[in-house]
């Protein structure tokens, strides 16, 4: 689930810099006709001293980069808004706005960054155009990120995998919790994040999308009786399954697993998610350990024989 933010968290002198910033590009709006344009107060300020008159001609640059920066975020916080109302919370709609706002947020920060260059007298123009043919021979060293890119799109069109799931990737298990313009990265149980470039998924297993198998193998000595065993654990299966509330279902009785060396290995399963599963295979363990010690059933361990050799005196 995504985090909302606490507003009450934030701290006062944060709310204050913001809302006086913006007070500040608002009121740079109304008065535009002081501060720029060549007749400007600022652009026809002289002082005795040339430094002074410097830092007071670019004011109206630093106030344009401040109005940048604020449009750039509102634009940016309003389209985010627009998308998480439009999808509704779901799990694909996340992924969709993580995926989207990943991208925007470059776009934003490209075009923000221009318009700041622009504000300062940079001809856009011009530097857009150099930057074609500089882009072009980037672009032959950065087949490895369109790939990334283009591999997380299709990894979120096709719907594979979502935020939340739990996929296993080369072998490593872990919940998704982000899917990026060009990586997708996994939390596991431990908490330990992996990052993996969108690319190098080619293939993976998503455990999330049918519910998942809970197993367990409880032994019973040999010297045990098998049939009174097994009606035993058929008689307390729904009342386990009643006790573990992330069992989807009843658990089932699957019979003889194993004829060990020194036990019979019996095999029993419940459905549950994924996220579940573990919990489930513990909360398992445990009800029917108790369940066979309350009716005398012995469970084997391993038991070690040492014999002591007496060499006799001739």
């Amino acid at each position: 689930m995504e985090k909302k933010h606490d507003f009450k968290k934030t701290p006062v002198w944060k709310i204050f810099l913001f809302v006086l910033f913006v007070g500040v590009v608002v009121a740079s709006f109304i008065f535009s006709t002081y501060i720029f344009g060549s007749d400007a107060w600022f652009q026809t300020y002289v002082s005795e001293i040339a430094l002074i008159t410097s830092l007071v001609r670019v004011i109206p640059a630093l106030i344009r980069t401040a109005q940048i920066i604020i449009i750039s975020m509102l634009v940016y916080a309003l389209i985010i808004f627009i998308l998480k109302k439009a999808v509704h919370g779901t799990n694909r709609g996340l992924t969709i706005i993580r995926m989207l706002s990943n991208f925007l947020k470059w776009v934003v920060v490209i075009v923000a960054f221009l318009c700041v260059l622009g504000a300062w007298g940079v001809d856009i123009v011009t530097l857009v155009a150099g930057a074609g043919i500089l882009t072009l021979v980037i672009g032959l060293g950065a087949q490895s990120l369109i790939a990334d890119v283009i591999a997380g799109i299709f990894i979120v069109v096709e719907g594979g995998y979502q935020i939340g799931d739990i996929v296993i990737i080369d072998g490593w298990r872990g919940t998704v919790q982000e899917i990026g313009v060009r990586t997708t990265k996994l939390i596991d149980a431990g908490g330990d994040v992996r990052v993996i470039n969108n690319s190098l998924i080619t293939s993976y297993t998503n455990q999330t999308k049918e519910l998942s198998v809970a197993k367990i193998y409880m032994n019973i000595e040999y010297g045990e009786d098998l049939p009174k065993v097994e009606k035993l654990i058929r008689e307390h299966l729904e009342e386990i399954g009643k006790r573990i509330p992330a069992i989807v279902s009843v658990p089932e009785y699957l019979g003889v697993n194993e004829l060990g060396e020194s036990s019979v290995s019996l095999f029993i399963k419940a459905n549950c998610r994924e996220e579940d599963i573990f919990q489930v295979q513990r909360d398992l363990n445990r009800e029917f350990k108790l369940l066979f010690d309350a009716n005398n059933i012995n469970i084997p361990f391993p038991q070690v024989v040492i014999n002591e050799r007496k060499d006799e005196k001739k």
